[in-house]
């Protein structure tokens, strides 16, 4: 549906250069969900905003479709108004003096390319506050919803016009927790429904990872790593990677060598098994990760035959309703390890088990 070529946007603070986006190359089919995620201040927010035509990269090539919309060689800009995309901000940006009708329909009054009807604007306008279950609120004021009603709104008039493209930048962040999670449901429904290629924009590790089909992790201006949400946290490729989605520990150590798919890294705990997504040779230093989820506390007898091991004394427990999260102290670091059982208290001497195959191997 669209691809990004080597696309470079650079803004002047303080005198001093900043790459906002340094150097990106992107292509999603069509159909398809997209996060950009990231931490603030790494590009994904001026890379959509590239996209949308809201800004105007020093260098770069983007085409939609079949049709080019930026080319910096060929000096082709397409403004944002012609390049048939809609978008969704996290502000909502509802009109407060219009009613929910005249909300969604406003892309379509407005409209150069194509004039559409009364009659038309009404069915298209009921069309999609029947898709985001708002019948009945037409004439309602936009100001009269909930926070929740004026997302949907939101979505409505994003997509009222068929866009080729939905641009989505953070439009839950100012949902309460709950609400947050029924809204990344319904917006999964209505991408699955309509089949629209979308673009999302988020820090949000967890909607991320409920919502995509493929995820952009960015850092620093770059995409860093890409691929399904269970590649990325099953599988990163970078202690960045590692840590910024979801929760990881991480063991320093040197590598041993290789026995079939595992890899024996030394560390200051003893030797751990693990994978590692790219061959690395012995002497090479290295990170031993491993998900809190899938760490094992064990007493008396200790882990079974064939786990990575670890020796640690419980400093501190969260109770979170189904699990609880504990904090090992190593000695010369604190692990966390995120189990089902109840029945470790603070104080408490434990072994830490984690199968190889769940431990993964990160270059140092």
């Amino acid at each position: 549906m669209f691809t990004i070529e080597n696309l470079q946007k650079s803004y002047v603070a303080n005198g001093a250069e900043v790459r906002a986006v340094d150097g990106i190359s992107l292509d999603v089919e069509t159909g398809k969900l997209i996060t950009l995620l990231g931490p603030s201040g790494c590009g994904k927010t001026t890379t959509l905003r590239c996209l949308a035509g809201l800004e105007r990269p020093q260098s770069g090539r983007i085409v939609i479709g079949n049709r080019t919309v930026f080319d910096s060689a060929k000096r082709i800009f397409v403004p944002a108004s012609d390049r048939g995309i809609g978008m969704v901000f996290q502000s909502y940006a509802i009109w407060p003096h219009m009613t929910v009708f005249e909300n969604v329909a406003f892309p379509l009054r407005v409209a150069r390319k194509k004039k559409y009807s009364a009659a038309q604007i009404t069915e298209r306008v009921a069309r999609m506050l029947d898709m985001v279950q708002l019948t009945g609120y037409a004439q309602r004021q936009a100001t009269q919803l909930s926070g929740g009603q004026q997302q949907r709104l939101a979505f409505a008039r994003g997509l009222v016009h068929e866009p080729a493209i939905l641009l989505l930048d953070e439009p839950l962040s100012n949902l309460d927790a709950k609400l947050r999670e029924q809204m990344r449901l319904e917006l999964k429904r209505l991408q699955r429904t309509l089949g629209i290629t979308t673009v999302y924009v988020t820090h949000d590790q967890s909607e991320a990872l409920a919502l995509s089909d493929e995820i952009a992790v960015f850092d620093t201006g770059r995409i860093v790593q890409r691929g399904t949400p269970q590649q990325i946290y099953r599988q990163p490729k970078t202690p960045f990677v590692a840590d910024f989605v979801g929760s990881a520990n991480f063991l320093p150590g040197t590598v041993r060598g290789s026995d079939g798919d595992l890899t024996a890294v030394d560390t200051a705990h003893g030797v751990m098994r693990c994978t590692f997504a790219e061959p690395i040779g012995a002497g090479m230093k290295a990170f031993v990760t491993a998900r809190p989820e899938d760490i094992t506390l064990y007493d008396g007898a200790g882990a079974p035959a064939g786990a990575n091991t670890l020796k640690g004394t419980i400093v501190n427990r969260v109770f979170l309703g189904e699990v609880v999260d504990y904090i090992v102290d190593l000695g010369d670091r604190e692990l966390r390890a995120r189990v089902r059982s109840d029945d470790f208290q603070i104080g408490q001497s434990v072994t830490l088990g984690v199968p190889p195959q769940k431990c993964v191997g990160l270059a140092g």
